[in-house]
């Protein structure tokens, strides 16, 4: 992670677009009060993202490719399963790959 620098409050009062801009390149912004630390703004951890979120900057990216509304539209509806049946599934499913590999 970047460095990080310290601010006054007022500063940071009229620099917020740039201080967040600052931030979300990965910088941490001390926010200071007469010359003393009183609060700190951090990028926010990837995990703490939504899922959406994450997808959108993926795609941004150019790492996934967005659904088209016609492909959407096309596909099944999702089978219910019951309560962590899914999560069951699929780590068996993980860990029976994980034995045929061996």
């Amino acid at each position: 992670m970047a460095s990080g620098m310290s601010v006054g409050i007022r500063e940071a009062k009229m620099r917020l677009s740039q201080l967040l801009k600052m931030v979300q390149q990965g910088n941490e912004i001390v926010l200071t009060e007469r010359g003393r630390p009183v609060g700190k703004i951090v990028p926010m951890p990837r995990e703490a993202l939504s899922l959406e979120v994450r997808v959108k900057e993926l795609e941004q990216a150019g790492v996934l490719e967005p659904v088209s509304e016609r492909l959407h539209r096309n596909l099944p509806p999702p089978i219910p399963v019951r309560d962590e049946m899914a999560q069951r599934l699929l780590r068996e499913d993980r860990e029976g790959c994980r034995g045929g590999r061996a």
